[in-house]
Order: C-alpha cells, then sequence, then structure tokens
C-alpha cells in the first residue's frame, strides 16, 4: 500500500486557523477585556515623535532589501514586528494600554483586516487562472497585453490582472535582451493607474468604500484622468518597444518558450471572482441594521459577512484548482505573505499619525492643514494631489489614502458633493503615484519579485524611481494643469 505524502498546509490558511483561534480566545475573554479596553487616545496631545517608528518602518522597506538583501529576505517579518512594537509599547506606556489597545482593534478590524482578506482573495483566486501558450513579444502584441491589463485591473484589481498576466507577458518576452522596460510599464499601468475606476481595482479605493465612498463614485468621477493616462503611456510604451527592438541584437537570443497556441486552464475561477465583485456591492448597498460592538470598534453584520464570503470564495479556489496548475502558474505564497506581515506593521505604525491628522488644526499637523488649504479656507485639490500621490509612493497608497481621506473631513457625504474635486485629488494621487516605487502598491512588490525570479534585470529601487519620474512625472504635470485647482 503506498501511503501519498500529506500535502501541506497553505501558510495563510494556517495564518487564517490562527486569526481564528485568536477570535475564539478574544471571545471568551471578552467579558474581562471589556473592563480593560477602553477609552481613546486624544490626538491634540500626540508630538510627531510618535511617527518615527513609522519612518524607520518606511525606510527599512527602501533601504534593507538594497543594503541587506540577504537579511531582509528572511527577517522582514520580525523587522516590521520590531519597529510596530518599538510604537505600541511606549504608547500604552506613556497613554494607557486600554486606549492604545483599542485604536490598535479599530485599526486592525475597520481596517487592515478588510483590506489583506480583500487582497487575499484575489491573489489566491487569480493564481488558479493560467495563461498556457505562448506569443512572440512583439511591440504591437506587448501594448496590446498592457491594454487589456489595465481594463481588467478595475474589474479583478490591480492585485488579480497583474498575477494573471505578468507570467504570459514575461514568457512573450523572455527571448529579447532588453526586457526589463516592458514591466516597469505593467507596473506603470496594471499594477496602479487602471485600479483607479472602481474599490476593487485599488486598495486605497477600497479603504475608501469602507469609510462610505459609493461603489462607482470613482467611475465616473476619476474616469477622465485615467483615460488621459493611458492615451499617453500606451502609445509612449509602444514606440519605446519598437526602439529597444530595434536595438536588439542581429543573433536573437535563444528563445526558451517557443511560441505556441494560447489556452486559458482553470476557468473554474472566473465565478469565484464574480462572487468576489458581489460580495463587494452587497457590503456597500446592503444596511442590515446589524452592528457588533468589538472593544469600541463598530463592525456591521454585512462588512462581516462580506470577509468571511471572500475568505471561503479563496479557500474554494484552492479546492476546485488543481495543485499541478498553480504550479505551472508559478504560484507562491510568499508575495502575499509579504504583504500581510508587513502591513500588519504599517497599519500599526499609521495609528498616531491618524490620530495627528483627525485632530486638524488643533493638532501637530496644523502646518500641514495650513498646506493643503486657500487662504479662504477651501481645500486645495492640487496640493491634494501631489501630497497623496508622493507619500503613496513612499508610504504606500492605502494607508496614505486614508490619511488624507481624514485630512479632508473624513465625511463621505461631504467628500463626494461639495468636495468631489478634492476627493477624486486624493483618489487620483493615492492609485497613480503609487507607481512611483516599487513600495507605492501592493501588486508592485508581487510583480517585482516575479520578474526577478524569471531573470528580468529590474533596475534598483532608485533605478525605478529614475524610470518612473521621467516617464510619469511630466503626465502628473499634466494632470494638475488640466483639471486639479491649486
Amino acid at each position: 500500500m503506498t501511503v501519498r505524502p500529506r500535502r501541506p498546509l497553505p501558510p495563510l490558511a494556517g495564518l487564517l486557523a490562527l486569526v481564528l483561534a485568536v477570535g475564539l480566545a478574544l471571545w471568551a475573554l471578552s467579558p474581562w477585556l471589556a473592563t480593560v479596553i477602553h477609552g481613546h487616545v486624544d490626538g491634540k496631545a500626540l508630538s510627531l515623535v510618535w511617527t518615527l517608528p513609522l519612518v524607520g518602518l518606511l525606510l527599512s522597506i527602501a533601504v534593507m532589501p538594497l543594503a541587506a538583501p540577504h537579511v531582509w529576505h528572511h527577517h522582514y517579518g520580525k523587522i516590521a514586528a520590531g519597529w510596530a512594537l518599538a510604537l505600541l509599547v511606549p504608547f500604552a506606556a506613556v497613554y494607557g494600554v486600554g486606549p492604545v489597545a483599542s485604536e490598535t482593534i479599530h485599526a486592525a478590524l475597520g481596517e487592515y483586516l478588510p483590506f489583506v482578506v480583500l487582497l487575499f482573495s484575489l491573489f489566491t483566486i487569480s493564481g488558479g487562472i493560467l495563461v498556457k501558450g505562448n506569443l512572440h513579444g512583439t511591440p504591437a502584441l506587448n501594448t496590446a497585453l498592457l491594454a487589456i491589463g489595465t481594463l481588467l485591473a478595475s474589474v479583478i484589481g490591480t492585485t488579480g490582472a497583474s498575477m494573471v498576466l505578468i507570467r504570459p507577458l514575461l514568457r512573450a518576452n523572455d527571448q529579447r535582451r532588453r526586457n526589463a522596460h516592458v514591466v516597469i510599464f505593467f507596473i506603470f499601468l496594471v499594477s496602479n493607474i487602471g485600479g483607479s475606476l472602481t474599490p476593487l481595482g485599488d486598495p486605497p479605493l477600497f479603504l475608501g468604500f469602507l469609510q462610505g465612498v459609493d461603489f462607482f463614485w470613482t467611475t465616473t468621477n476619476v474616469a477622465k484622468e485615467t483615460a488621459v493616462l493611458v492615451a499617453i503611456l500606451l502609445p509612449a510604451f509602444y514606440l519605446l518597444d519598437r526602439w529597444f527592438v530595434s536595438r536588439e541584437p542581429f543573433i536573437p537570443k535563444p528563445d526558451p518558450t517557443p511560441d505556441s497556441r494560447i489556452g486559458v486552464a482553470g476557468l473554474q475561477n472566473l465565478p469565484l471572482l464574480a462572487g468576489v465583485v458581489a460580495a463587494i456591492l452587497m457590503s456597500g448597498l446592503w444596511d442590515s441594521g446589524v452592528e457588533f460592538d468589538v472593544f469600541g470598534t463598530h463592525v456591521t453584520l454585512q462588512a462581516l459577512l462580506r470577509d468571511l464570503i471572500l475568505v471561503g470564495l479563496a479557500l474554494a479556489s484552492l479546492a476546485i484548482t488543481p495543485r499541478d496548475l498553480r504550479e505551472s502558474n508559478g504560484f507562491d505564497w510568499e508575495p502575499i505573505r509579504e504583504v500581510a506581515k508587513i502591513f500588519a506593521a504599517i497599519f500599526a505604525t499609521l495609528i498616531p499619525a491618524l490620530l495627528i491628522l483627525k485632530a486638524g488644526t488643533e493638532g501637530a499637523a496644523a502646518p500641514l492643514v495650513a498646506l493643503v488649504s486657500r487662504p479662504d479656507g477651501s481645500p486645495s485639490d492640487a496640493t491634494y494631489f501631489w501630497l497623496t500621490g508622493i507619500l503613496s509612493s513612499v508610504l504606500d497608497n492605502a494607508p496614505t489614502y486614508l490619511v488624507f481621506f481624514n485630512l479632508a473631513g473624513g465625511d463621505a457625504q461631504q467628500l463626494m458633493g461639495p468636495l468631489a474635486s478634492t476627493l477624486a485629488a486624493i483618489s487620483g494621487g493615492a492609485v497613480f503615484m503609487g507607481a512611483l516605487t516599487y513600495i507605492g502598491n501592493a501588486p508592485n512588490f508581487m510583480v517585482l519579485a516575479i520578474a526577478r525570479n524569471r531573470g528580468v534585470a529590474m533596475p534598483s529601487f532608485f533605478g525605478y524611481m529614475a524610470w518612473s519620474w521621467g516617464v510619469l512625472g511630466p503626465c502628473f504635470v499634466l494632470l494638475t494643469l488640466l483639471f486639479f485647482e491649486w
């Protein structure tokens, strides 16, 4: 009798089991914890010194993969946790365990968990869709793939579109000696700009949706800015790719993946992607009227059901997708595991910054509040666009969007109404300028890791920034002149 080896539990499934165990423990201890975890930290009393752990974490993310790649690759989770503890321990000592625990639970349940659950669901389901075969990476084909990915990004998310299309794009161009620019423009368009039209598209817009922004608001209010960028970047890529093709050696590099007929496997995952869309729409359109008070954080029934459905859809994808299909797709848990660990620390260390911003003119961020406001007190849309965008490129665009959303008042109805141009500036800055660095948006990291693993000579962190500012910088100046007033 042959004993088949037991299939190892996927790392994130193990993490979900741990979360469930912690949840049950919290539920059992809730009567006692309710007497301990209460109150809030007053942002008016906070100094900017409390943002230093966030700065240290972001510098670690930017510098350590270059300065100490071996240490970072093996210990990034510990490093991120270290920065989170560097904030939370003294923060609790100064302002009390109860108020700090209350703020941490709010960040975890209200922002981090919905964010990472959506990414996990899209990453897992899209990883079960395999585009088989190979085509020759001509400038026309590459441009067409970028256009398709840009359209898909707002439907299945920048994460989903990136994971589905990056490997076929790499296979199509693996016979070329110069192909890094193909991945760079892929990050620009598919991993960032294409996700600007729905909350499914990009994590910052999903956080906005959680704050009360209508599902289709960005579809109608950021479409023109997106169209201008796409109309510039796709033709620019085509011309640049033609130039690179003309500089290829006369004797071509052997093609490791010869051209073959294109096909798609894993189509059973498409209904699951539709289920993700339905779950998101359900949570935004249905008001159950039921809320759960979790140590001061209000969790609605529809939000809880949405996240449970998303996790269930991801686990269903794992169950119905053959393992060899995922292996052929090069599916690996490491990209999403890295995002989950690093973003847990980012959301934790971001707590003081959000509290300071919520304090407005009475807090330590009063100069920043003044900077984004005109003399008459109205918001400067162009300033919001550039500050949100530049900080998105180094802080990651999801938490940065949340910072400026709160700085603009934090009232979704007001921001969708009289301040619609300001919300469009914040949304555009967060989504578009997330493409300026590798750490600006979660899929950027994933695409970089896959491309390097496939042997693409990707530029360094600062080399990529030379590309992004050189190509995107003038485009953003044009957007400012066309759409955003100072």
